[in-house]
């Protein structure tokens, strides 16, 4: 499995269904979203500040990753941004690659 960071704002819509519902309630939508791709979700936090809320999940892929924010974009309801989250072990099997590269100008 694979963890992403997905960053939600909520527009007017997105607002008004979240005082309908509560913070568990979009919780809840949230789980059954993940659950029904085979994934999960590992923390949800809301957040003051230019960021609504902040989601850990796992799930198989980037293609399954992609499938969640066309879906969620499509709501109409709230915006987000999925960043790749990465181990320290992923990160050090990185830096053991040695890429051929050409500064710009070099």
């Amino acid at each position: 499995m694979a963890k992403y960071l997905i960053s939600a704002n909520y527009n007017a819509q997105g607002a008004q269904g979240l005082l309908k519902e509560g913070g568990s309630g979009r919780r809840e939508a949230v789980d059954k979203l993940l659950a029904s791709v085979g994934g999960k979700v590992e923390s949800f936090y809301y957040a003051f500040g230019d960021t609504d809320a902040y989601v850990v999940v796992d799930v198989a892929d980037n293609v399954t990753a992609a499938a969640i924010a066309l879906t969620v974009a499509a709501s109409g309801a709230v915006g987000i941004k999925t960043t790749v989250l990465m181990t320290p072990e992923e990160v050090d099997q990185a830096a053991k690659k040695s890429p051929a590269y050409r500064a710009p100008g070099g």
